[in-house]
């Protein structure tokens, strides 16, 4: 045992391993916060005043005046300092001693007062409240250097899984590289991409040096954080260019080979030359740093993929689908219950992508065991991502709340709910009507109910362990389940679940000397290694998109369109073409920031109504991510399923319509949903 945990590779000791470290540090951050919460209302409970006690009083410097009648003769004696300019003023000015001994009298009051205070706060600080105390203020501590932290770790986190998805080729791009052309253009590009993001910091952290404004240390460490890694993704790269891999095979298609390129390089290289040529070489590195001001966000990011990939060590998924297994359904009817059922953990994971990359798989593998063709199977794993992120607790919606006073997350949710029906409702309707090709001849219920009852029993322990976090953190910490405290809560959730299967079934190891079952440490640590590249992958695209966005900020696009419309029929239409391209071409976090500080205004002025717009976005953004010709959703899927498959399914012959269902599917429920979304509404609020 101790053998299978000492061996881990050498990426693993100094990637997965110091990012786990990372992410638990976040989870323990972010939780110690509640902690003393309710470390406070407990030190008030056991000893009133607590607030006092947290310091050591100070002994008070007053004399408790005894004789109050000499005082006030020895006050009544002074004579006015002969430098006083006052006394020159007023000339001679008689003291009253009824006022200089109300004066003493209440000095004298005070200064019992506070020796009596201190002195009863002497009595309390019993050995007992002081190494309470000792405790309370070593977590108050741990908060404020996680507070200050939060920025170093999210860069430190995003450059070493950067580099962890350059040296495991892992980033997000519109193909894989399969020859050895694709392999030399994809990486020497990338060299090229790393190598001006490395440029345009140094540029920046000089320009920052230059100024007439003081730097801080602080800020001075961030840009020498942020310039030591890029100068290791840009040696990454380019030991990857050198070191090239036997399996590829030879020669290649330079069209194709372009298609290998990384999505977050083709942003960079488009980005970068744009602010060459405007004079602006620091613009990559002024905008990623914005990244760090909202570094409680991104790390939240980092976090759901952590959770994700936990899920995907679990075995949630096939149990679930366990559930439907007996009633025998059609496959187009399973594809969607798999994507309606898939709305919840979607929801709870943050974003549609982080969703597909976890449980993409065992979902394309379910419906193909169902009798689901390829194309279908496909087109269900590219939308399960896309139907929750308007559901609770989306950290999507969360971060759109936080960018635009207009909008609260309980507007956002209520409005989501009937957004998620009208998107859940038509692909359900487009799935099993549009090119069916199987009858619906489900189970008896007889049969099926009876079975499905019995499938459920092996998820109940999995609700247990759920609910007694959920309660444990709501009774114990004061912190209930909603979309602000599910960062923290959920890698402690999917934690627990990997520790309860550990437990089950470490009898099934032991039984069977460990075939085909991982314990809890390998279940960890392979989810940390699936998280350091996706979190490498997803977090350098949302950085460089919104480096795209301040591309489009600065050269003034937006200007060219008319700052409000006389009709909001007009500005919808508009709207609607510039959030499905934003949704098309830059990561969701990126494209929220971009649409708050460009496009959100002009849709408030024109008259539309500020939830109204962002249900619009969201659903604009879903319909982006599954259009050519990025298609990320599918994008992800092709990662997750494989190469071998996308090609096999693109190889089927048949109408144009079944050989590219995968794509027109999921583009007909949500042009569909947009449109509705977008503009009926407007019947009823809009001149």
């Amino acid at each position: 045992m101790i053998q299978g945990r000492m061996n881990r590779s050498g990426l693993e000791w100094f990637s997965s391993l110091p990012a786990c470290l990372l992410l638990l540090a976040v989870v323990l951050f972010s939780t110690s916060s509640d902690i003393h919460n309710q470390m406070l209302r407990g030190g008030e409970q056991m000893w009133s005043g607590y607030y006092k006690l947290r310091m050591d009083p100070v002994k008070p410097q007053c004399d408790v005046i005894q004789d109050v009648d000499a005082a006030v003769a020895k006050e009544m004696a002074k004579a006015p300092p002969a430098d006083d300019p006052m006394a020159s003023l007023l000339g001679d000015f008689e003291k009253d001693p009824a006022e200089v001994r109300l004066a003493i009298e209440r000095s004298a009051a005070d200064c019992r007062a506070a020796h009596t205070s201190y002195a009863e706060l002497q009595d309390q600080l019993t050995p007992g409240v002081k190494a309470y105390r000792a405790v309370e203020l070593f977590v108050a501590d741990l908060i404020a250097f996680g507070l200050a932290a939060q920025r170093y770790i999210l860069v430190i986190l995003v450059m070493l899984c950067a580099v962890t998805a350059t040296l495991t080729r892992h980033h997000i791009a519109m193909r894989a590289m399969e020859t050895r052309l694709d392999y030399t253009v994809s990486m020497t590009l990338q060299t090229i991409a790393n190598a001006m993001l490395l440029g345009s910091s140094v540029i920046f952290r000089q320009s920052t040096l230059a100024s007439s404004t003081a730097i801080s240390s602080e800020e001075m460490l961030l840009h020498n954080f942020w310039i030591a890694g890029f100068a290791c993704l840009t040696l990454a790269s380019l030991y990857r260019l050198v070191r090239v891999p036997d399996e590829l095979e030879p020669g290649g298609s330079p069209s194709k080979a372009f298609m290998a390129v990384p999505l977050y390089t083709v942003m960079c290289l488009i980005s970068g030359t744009y602010f060459a040529v405007i004079g602006h070489s620091s613009g990559i590195g002024i905008y990623l740093g914005k990244m760090v001001e909202l570094a409680d966000m991104f790390l939240n990011v980092g976090l759901y993929v952590w959770v994700g990939m936990m899920l995907k060590q679990t075995r949630l998924a096939t149990l679930v689908f366990d559930v439907f297994r007996p009633w025998r359904m059609p496959p187009e009817m399973l594809a969607v219950v798999a994507v309606l059922v898939a709305a919840i953990p979607t929801a709870y994971t943050g974003a549609s992508g982080i969703f597909v990359i976890a449980a993409g798989a065992v979902i394309y593998s379910e419906l193909r065991a169902a009798g689901a063709r390829r194309h279908l199977a496909l087109a269900a794993t590219a939308m399960s991502g896309s139907l929750g992120v308007v559901l609770r607790p989306c950290l999507l919606v969360v971060v759109i709340a936080y960018l635009n006073r207009e909008v609260t997350t309980d507007e956002l949710f209520g409005w989501g709910i009937w957004v998620f029906v009208l998107t859940a409702t038509l692909f359900g309707l487009v799935a099993t009507t549009v090119n069916r090709q199987s009858q619906f001849n489900l189970a008896p219920s007889a049969e099926a109910f009876p079975a499905s009852i019995r499938a459920l029993r092996p998820l109940l322990p999995y609700v247990l362990v759920i609910v007694s976090v959920v309660l444990l953190y709501r009774f114990a910490l004061d912190v209930k389940m909603d979309e602000f405290s599910a960062p923290r809560l959920l890698p402690v959730i999917m934690l627990s679940i990997l520790v309860y299967e550990h437990l089950s079934r470490k009898g099934e190891r032991m039984g069977a000397s460990g075939a085909g079952h991982q314990g809890l440490e390998g279940s960890v640590r392979n989810a940390t290694n699936d998280t350091t590249a996706e979190i490498g992958a997803l977090l350098l695209l949302l950085g460089l998109s919104v480096s795209i966005g301040g591309v489009i900020e600065r050269s003034h696009i937006m200007e060219a369109f008319p700052q409000a419309f006389d009709s909001a029929w007009s500005a919808m239409l508009l709207m609607v073409v510039i959030l499905v391209v934003l949704g098309m071409i830059m990561d969701a976090f990126g494209a929220v920031i971009l649409v708050t500080a460009t496009v959100a205004g002009i849709a408030y002025s024109s008259g539309i109504h500020p939830v109204h717009f962002w249900m619009v976005t969201l659903v604009a953004f879903e319909l982006g991510y599954l259009s050519p010709p990025v298609a990320l959703n599918h994008l992800l899927t092709r990662q997750v399923v494989g190469e071998a498959e996308v090609l096999a399914a693109q190889a089927e012959e048949g109408t144009f319509y079944q050989r590219h269902e995968r794509i027109i599917m999921p583009l007909i429920a949500m042009g569909i949903s947009l449109v509705l979304v977008a503009f009926v509404p407007l019947l009823f609020y809009a001149s």
